[in-house]
């Protein structure tokens, strides 16, 4: 039998699968913490600069009271950049970890590659909570963003890959839900806890519970079977079966070999093909904006939480749990035939920068309903269901061959989006509305930018090149130039 009949026999989402999602999915809450931190620990309270009247040099004294970053470390004035530094520092780390960690875990394995990211973060993490110096923090804050993004994409590989294909779609959003979650009872946790240190400490700690709960969880059985060691996959799903009471006692499973060394994918050809291939090259460009936009708003709007008026804890809270009303809302809308994931994504975009964009023309500090604040929750909502969308649409845009692979180039683009979103808020010094304007125009763009990919929804996807190339299926841009340039590709590589 195949993988997916293996799973239908031992339980496509049983009683030990659950579990083990469970203990996956958990962890978002623990790198939600972790993304977030600097939102709370990097608050520049307010502050006055004594001159005194005989000498040149000046003294910052902080009036409000709160234990920071910027308190510890006096990062005001030509040290402020710092702050925002130290986060873009973390995003840097996500987008060499999704880099060096996705193809590791493909050669060596989910679960290694897994648990010894996650030992590492947890180490990382109270370096940064006893980090003597700020160049100690913001070396810690790299390397922790490093483990970050590793971790991050081998954990949503191993909740898909653990439970039968028709529990995909559920086991992906829970991880969005939880990470939402997670930046929500980080709002709570900040409340309660002031001192950044403890703050960090404590967040940290939840880490070293996750790390247990993980140990026990095996390799992943769909990877041991793409690798051909299909007697290891037999013993892991029978495991399963017998953790599920299933009655199975014995799997034998089809005989494949292991991807070929010469294979053009494993060796690299296959991100060559998003350059060289006429539809996915076009493709490939438009779906990395897109996804570099998803990711500067979203990321943007969130580490600006602590700058917009209110409580910074509340509004850290509420920018988590706006965002859970979020994927019922685009669950439903891309499986309807007159919305489909292509319409979706790009309104769900173009809310998100028309929201941004009535944040610029309110006044600050209103007490209405429609403040500056409540517009900036409603454009975290569409953006965040945009950003499930785009996961979803663009595994199903790229033939399987290379699906890896594209997924990879899309998750690097975001991650410069995330490089660049902690420095967004700090332009309110240019003008006060810079900020949403800066957000409003790559939503309206990206938004746009997505209506010319092809809708996806209740078509087949392709598993070759050939099959992306053929006259059934859509493109990007089709005209009469692409047809020729996508026959002269077929005619160089038959």
């Amino acid at each position: 039998m195949d993988i997916e009949t293996a799973f239908h026999t031992v339980g496509e989402f049983g009683p030990y699968q659950k579990r083990a999602v469970a203990a996956l999915v958990l962890v978002q809450v623990y790198m939600a913490c972790q993304s977030m931190l600097v939102v709370l620990v990097g608050y520049t309270p307010e502050y006055r600069v004594d001159q005194p009247a005989d000498g040149p040099s000046s003294h910052v004294t902080f009036t409000e009271e709160a234990d920071s970053i910027v308190t510890e470390w006096v990062l005001v004035r030509q040290q402020a950049y710092k702050v925002s530094l130290a986060g873009s520092l973390f995003f840097t780390g996500l987008l060499v970890g999704n880099v060096v960690f996705g193809p590791l875990s493909d050669k060596i394995g989910r679960r290694p590659v897994y648990l010894t990211g996650l030992l590492l973060e947890v180490i990382f993490g109270y370096v940064t909570a006893m980090a003597p110096s700020y160049e100690v923090f913001a070396a810690s804050r790299l390397l922790v963003g490093l483990m970050n993004g590793g971790i991050g994409l081998v954990c949503f590989v191993l909740t898909q890959e653990y439970v039968g294909k028709s529990y995909w779609a559920m086991t992906g959003t829970l991880n969005s839900m939880i990470f939402a979650v997670g930046i929500a009872l980080f709002g709570a946790l900040g409340y309660f806890i002031r001192p950044w240190r403890t703050l960090a400490m404590v967040a940290n700690s939840s880490g070293v519970l996750f790390f247990l709960m993980s140990v026990t969880l095996p390799e992943s059985p769909r990877w041991l079977y793409s690798q051909g060691q299909t007697e290891r996959a037999e013993e892991v799903l029978l495991y399963m079966a017998a953790r599920n009471g299933s009655k199975a006692s014995h799997l034998m499973l089809q005989r494949v070999g292991a991807a070929k060394p010469g294979s053009p994918v494993r060796n690299g050809g296959g991100v060559l093909q998003l350059v060289l291939h006429p539809v996915l090259r076009l493709r490939t460009m438009v779906l990395m904006y897109v996804w570099y936009a998803c990711s500067l708003v979203y990321y943007g709007l969130t580490l600006g939480a602590g700058d917009t008026s209110g409580s910074r804890f509340v509004n850290v809270a509420m920018y988590g749990l706006v965002e859970l009303p979020a994927y019922p809302l685009c669950i439903y809308f891309i499986n309807q035939s007159w919305a489909g994931r292509r319409k979706s994504m790009a309104t769900f975009l173009c809310l998100a920068g028309c929201a941004c964009l009535c944040s610029t023309l309110i006044p600050e500090n209103t007490g209405t309903l429609l403040s500056v604040t409540s517009l900036a929750l409603l454009g975290k909502l569409m953006v965040s269901a945009a950003f499930n969308i785009a996961y979803v649409y663009t595994s199903e845009l790229y033939p399987t061959v290379i699906r890896n692979a594209g997924l990879g180039v899309c998750s690097m683009s975001c991650r410069v989006g995330g490089i660049l979103a902690p420095f967004v808020p700090s332009m309110r010094a240019l003008h006060a509305s810079m900020p949403f304007t800066v957000f409003c125009l790559s939503g309206l763009s990206a938004g746009c930018l997505g209506l010319l990919l092809p809708e996806t929804l209740n078509r087949p996807a392709a598993e070759t090149l050939e099959e992306l190339s053929s006259p059934s299926r859509g493109r990007v841009l089709e005209s009469k130039a692409l047809l020729y340039e996508d026959e002269r590709w077929k005619s160089n590589h038959t």
